[in-house]
């Protein structure tokens, strides 16, 4: 299969989640936690609703939503947004870096099964093949650091939440992304979550002291809305649609290569030659699994 503008935008949508770890890790220096994600959560449903507004006139978004699409998109905004950011951030409050990347780097796993489980896709042994080689090459990268302990065990639990979130959320839109478009699906179930947080964080938002939190990190948190949510939500979503869940989800294999590299150039954080091994086989693992029949 010839490499593709949607394999580009998925190459670039990777490029960002990387980056955006050390984004967030330097914004949080002194922006609390629940009040960024609410913060994203509120500018990210604005633009996206602001674009279904923009794009009204439409053939896709002409569309009729039936009572049974707005059943499934209430659905999968409390899954995809409102337990999976819960999930997310509780859990990387409360485990290793190691550990929360590698619990989440097997989401492609997780959603691979899901889709050939719900029958929307069947999923070639030769592709099995470029999985199981990308999760062997997550683990040489961040597996060497995971432990299991008492201390990490609720995060990792929280963090395994999250991935389950997340296949559910990409699994089970798939078949209302057949009636409509994905900036439809994605704008109204992103913007149906993020109301849920933020209501449900209210007594934590209204004692915040917005004065102490820097320009500088309201930038990060702005460039972390647009870029790791809406743009990257936006790119997933017409993945999902065009190519299926397994050979979406498999690109999220190489967000723990670019976090690694980022983090090395902007944290000073070192790279080991386990690290760079693993990246390789990431790397082949996806060529695998994206390209061959």
């Amino acid at each position: 299969m010839a490499f593709t503008l949607l394999d580009g935008a998925l190459l670039v949508m990777v490029l960002i989640w990387g980056s955006n770890f050390s984004v967030v890790k330097v914004a949080l220096r002194d922006f609390p936690e629940i009040p960024f994600n609410a913060m994203r959560l509120l500018i990210g449903s604005a633009v996206f609703l602001g674009a279904i507004w923009w794009n009204r006139d439409s053939k896709q978004q002409q569309a009729p939503l039936t009572r049974t699409d707005w059943i499934q998109l209430v659905f999968l905004g409390a899954v995809g947004t409102f337990l999976y950011q819960l999930c997310f951030v509780g859990g990387v409050r409360r485990t290793s870096v190691a550990n929360g990347s590698l619990i989440v780097g097997i989401s492609p796993i997780v959603i691979s099964l899901m889709s050939a489980m719900a029958g929307h896709e069947r999923i070639k042994p030769v592709r099995w093949v470029g999985v199981f080689l990308a999760l062997a090459g997550l683990y040489l990268i961040v597996g060497q650091g995971a432990e299991l302990s008492a201390e990490t065990l609720l995060g990792d639990a929280l963090m395994m939440g999250g991935v389950l979130c997340w296949a559910t959320y990409s699994v089970a839109s798939q078949p209302i992304l057949r009636r409509h478009s994905a900036l439809t699906v994605i704008g109204l179930t992103f913007s149906m979550g993020g109301a849920l947080y933020v209501v449900a964080m209210t007594p934590i938002l209204t004692t915040v002291d917005w004065s102490a939190i820097s320009l500088q990190s309201w930038g990060l948190m702005l460039a972390s809305t647009l870029l790791a949510l809406n743009l990257s939500y936006f790119i997933w979503y017409t993945g999902l649609k065009k190519l299926g869940g397994s050979r979406t989800s498999v690109y999220s294999y190489l967000t723990p290569i670019v976090a690694m590299v980022v983090a090395a150039i902007w944290l000073a954080e070192p790279v080991s030659a386990n690290q760079v091994a693993g990246a390789g086989a990431v790397f082949a693992g996806l060529l695998i699994t994206r390209f061959v029949n």
